[in-house]
């Protein structure tokens, strides 16, 4: 089954990866943040407090046998920026700005939050690479898959066939209607294939983020793709949404690792 439960947190778990990786997308049960952020908000930047949300990331990672010491995570800023995590990331040391981590080490957990973004997790079983991604419109449309992949191509030396990729819990197409300044970047971007990812519906645009990166993917060579078909502003219970729950909730988390 693709959900999980441990320790009282709920999460959900890719069929298409192997347990040469561990790997939890979390949804908001298990915390001990309360109300907007009810309760296993994982963002310190949204008003929580800085110890429940410390308390909380400690809950994931026990969850999945990690070290919290072993985390490295980033500021996303909805770009393409790309951190070589080749070791966790000091507790001094600022965070940095980037969307994507990419990593070969067994002792470094990759670690992103998001709430209606598409968190996108990437594995090469063959070079033993994992890298993890933040796609909103911006990244997407920015070519955030295929720049993932064109990473680890290039650091990792991995071949595309050979890389397997999950499109995880975001805002389904229903739910995600956009003006048209940002239809006009996906048109331009996508070109014939900005049908597939733009529709109408009463006069009114919705955008497919899930098709769009995963059309990224398959361009980039991907071959092997799962998409959790798990909408956020669908479904409140399991998952924070920034834009049904108007901007005032939390973010969940996604942790990613190589055994």
């Amino acid at each position: 089954m693709p959900f999980q439960q441990k320790n009282g947190l709920r999460f959900y778990q890719f069929d298409i990866f192997s347990p040469a990786i561990t790997h939890g997308v979390f949804t908001r049960h298990g915390g001990v943040s309360p109300q907007p952020w009810e309760s296993l908000n994982l963002s310190i930047s949204v008003g929580d407090e800085g110890t429940r949300v410390i308390e909380n990331r400690t809950r994931v990672f026990n969850s999945l046998d990690r070290n919290p010491a072993s985390l490295h995570d980033a500021h996303l800023v909805h770009g393409v920026d790309i951190i070589l995590a080749d070791a966790p990331r000091p507790v001094n040391q600022p965070i940095q700005k980037a969307d994507i981590l990419l990593t070969d080490n067994p002792e470094v957990s990759l670690f992103m939050r998001y709430a209606d973004c598409v968190p996108l997790l990437f594995h090469d079983p063959k070079e033993r690479v994992i890298a993890l991604s933040h796609a909103g419109w911006m990244g997407t449309v920015k070519g955030v898959a295929e720049v993932t992949v064109n990473a680890m191509v290039e650091h990792y030396n991995c071949k595309p066939e050979s890389i397997i990729a999950g499109i995880g819990p975001s805002i389904s197409v229903d739910h995600y209607e956009i003006g048209e300044d940002v239809a006009v970047q996906f048109r331009e971007k996508y070109k014939d294939d900005s049908e597939k990812v733009l529709q109408t519906r009463d006069n009114k645009l919705y955008l497919d983020l899930w098709t769009a990166n995963a059309i990224q993917l398959r361009n980039s060579g991907v071959e092997q793709i799962q998409v959790s078909g798990l909408c956020t502003a669908c479904h409140l219970d399991d998952w924070f949404s920034h834009r049904a729950e108007k901007g005032k909730t939390g973010r969940f988390g996604v942790l990613m690792a190589l055994n």
